[in-house]
């Protein structure tokens, strides 16, 4: 890790060089307001906090919860923390993984599942794990430590996992597995039993690729219509990355690979976990290729549930790849639009903040400096990016922060991001059958007078300022949650709530 840090501050200083003429070709930016929250100080913090954060998630109970890579005060600084901090900025360390096992190598953000408990995983021992918001911890799982031969259960789980409608916990590990040991799809419940339901790697072309990909380690996202949808960076009939699905049940097929044309039109390595739009359809980036005219910098494509992809947008196809380079990170808002972070480009060669419509038009909406971040290839994305339920943003980077020109890359940062979106509320989880509870998240939620499934009326209790719990009522149908609350304000869910 230190020779990627000492070889990236000497590429940060070279492009340092280029500020002034990169800034007159930046995509103007919108009405926005960016903040640095917080700066990571590592193991030489006071105390020490962590350092590279790999992501963010709501709790319910408003605060923002995260891990870091590294940074602890235990076990020579190669242990990271699970962490939570306010939407102003305060940092509250809750555990470090030393004391856990050890854990090491944590890569993955954390994900809130439906009885208000946090999940993660740990890559370099495989570990699964729960945490309370409050700190608790409890390890759920280790992978190649069952005595099954070759780590049959997979190795190193460096995703976020997804919690399914059907309660389990999906992941996949970057080894293990099969006969190839590259990788792995699981399942766990939320009690720590694991099933291993796909090993990739279970068939090779003649040019020893492996035709469903392998090593994935970006988070599933599972669709309207129930089945889990991912992507491998590598791999493929091409070498280049695949799009595959998997039901709950563990169905799996490979749905489209990358550069399937020659010099890679449609991208290559997609690193962003696959995002679903309004329109049914998948959404997500490749990390490299396109038709860029300034070069490769990756793509914003639009793919089926069917499998047929559509590009819609080649970074670094401004001068200088000031629209951005190596997109990393994306997202749906409620505005409609999608939000993502590039690891490079942008007016200092640091990474941007963009925003980017269904149909491909981009925005640059900020570009890092170094003093509020640098969004760096050398990790996973986390999710780095989410839209809180107050409608504001708030993000990670790896690395960077307020002392960076006196330090290498520094340990990373939190921001948050305006764009003048209002609150919404957002439902735990996503669908739920008649009679079954839900929690609603939210913003000043006491003195709620109304919930609505659809427009039809639910009973509920307010549990706090941040949590409502509520009954799917008698005859709902698929669609919007609303809560009205005390000043008679109608806020509504960000997604339809699907009642099967």
């Amino acid at each position: 890790m230190k020779n990627l840090r000492q070889q990236k501050a000497i590429r940060i200083v070279a492009a340092l060089a280029l500020t002034l003429a990169l800034a007159s070709f930046a995509i103007p930016a919108q009405a926005q307001t960016f903040k640095s929250l917080h700066t990571f100080g590592g193991v030489d913090g006071t105390p020490p906090d962590g350092s590279y954060p790999n992501g963010l998630v709501q709790g319910t109970n408003g605060y923002l919860y995260g891990t870091t890579f590294s940074g602890s005060s235990l076990g020579n600084n190669i242990n990271g923390i699970v962490f939570k901090i306010s939407t102003g900025g305060t940092e509250t360390v809750l555990d470090n993984f030393w004391a856990e096992g050890p854990l090491t190598g944590n890569q993955a953000a954390l994900v809130l599942a439906t009885n208000g408990d946090f999940y993660g995983t740990t890559t370099s021992n495989g570990a699964l794990y729960r945490v309370t918001a409050s700190g608790a911890f409890d390890d759920l799982y280790a992978f190649c430590a069952t005595g099954l031969p070759d780590c049959a259960d997979g190795a190193s789980p460096g995703a976020t996992l997804v919690q399914a409608s059907n309660g389990d916990l999906y992941g996949t590990t970057q080894g293990g597995g099969g006969a190839y040991g590259q990788g792995t799809i699981f399942k766990i419940t939320t009690g720590g039993t694991l099933t291993t339901l796909h090993s990739f790697c279970e068939t090779q072309n003649s040019e020893g690729n492996c035709l469903d990909g392998n090593g994935p380690y970006t988070a599933l996202v599972q669709g309207t219509n129930g089945i889990l949808y991912g992507a491998t960076h590598v791999g493929g009939a091409n070498g280049e990355g695949t799009i595959f699905q998997i039901t709950e049940a563990g169905k799996f097929s490979t749905l489209y690979t990358f550069c399937n044309v020659s010099g890679c039109p449609d991208g290559a390595h997609p690193y962003a976990t696959l995002v679903q739009g309004s329109d049914g359809n998948l959404y997500g980036t490749t990390g490299s290729d396109g038709t860029g005219a300034f070069g490769g910098g990756g793509t914003f494509f639009a793919m089926t549930p069917g499998g047929k992809l559509t590009t819609l947008y080649s970074f670094c196809s401004l001068e200088n790849c000031a629209d951005g380079n190596y997109p990393m990170a994306l997202m749906l808002a409620t505005d409609g639009n999608f939000y993502g972070m590039t690891a490079a480009g942008g007016a200092n060669n640091l990474g941007t903040i963009f925003q980017i419509t269904p149909s491909g038009v981009l925005t640059t909406e900020h570009s890092f400096d170094g003093t509020d971040g640098i969004v760096s290839e050398d990790f996973q994305p986390g999710p780095w990016l989410i839209q809180d339920t107050s409608g504001t943003f708030y993000g990670v980077t790896p690395e960077g922060g307020a002392n960076y020109q006196s330090c290498a890359t520094c340990n990373g940062t939190v921001f948050s991001l305006s764009m003048g979106l209002g609150p919404y509320v957002e439902t735990l989880p996503t669908s739920g059958k008649v009679a079954s509870a839900v929690k609603i998240l939210g913003n000043n939620l006491t003195g709620a007078t109304k919930v609505t499934f659809n427009g039809v009326a639910a009973t509920f209790t307010v549990a706090s300022s941040t949590e409502i719990t509520a009954t799917v009522p008698t005859g709902a149908t698929t669609g919007e949650v609303e809560v009205v609350n005390a000043a008679g304000k109608t806020l509504k869910s960000n997604v339809a709530f699907q009642v099967p």
